[in-house]
């Protein structure tokens, strides 16, 4: 009864300690700085601004014109970064009022066609994906 009460002991302690020994992976947090964090939500903020103005009936009709679906226009978005963010919401700030979206357009569909041709998505059937 001693000998077995000391197997069954022995074995529990080396599971124990081949358990302890086996590898764990934790968790790092690092700081985040203000501007980070500040630069990111106004991003976000952006972001939604230029999705309601792809929403837009005289945006959606001139992209659908162009053949770029509104699905693909909002993942394209979704797919900038938030440097490419900020330049686009710059430049909308600078159209004037109901005016030239010719250029808006252009814009939309340059980076469109930058973001098919590093092969984020696959709008233009023209295009070879760098991948």
């Amino acid at each position: 009864m001693n000998t077995r009460f000391m197997r069954m002991t022995s074995r529990l302690l080396i599971a124990s300690l081949l358990a302890l020994a086996l590898p764990v992976q934790s968790a790092y947090a690092g700081i985040m700085s203000t501007d980070k964090v500040a630069t990111s939500a106004q991003a976000d903020s952006e972001r939604d601004r230029i999705r309601s103005y792809l929403n837009r009936d005289d945006v959606r009709a001139a992209l659908q014109k162009q053949g770029i679906d509104d699905a693909a226009a909002n993942a394209r978005v979704s797919a900038l970064t938030d440097d490419e963010v900020q330049q686009l919401a710059g430049k909308l700030d600078k159209l004037p009022a109901g005016g030239d979206i010719v250029g808006t357009l252009l814009t939309i569909f340059v980076i469109l066609l930058v973001t098919d041709i590093l092969g984020f998505t696959k709008v233009f059937p023209f295009t070879r994906s760098i991948k």
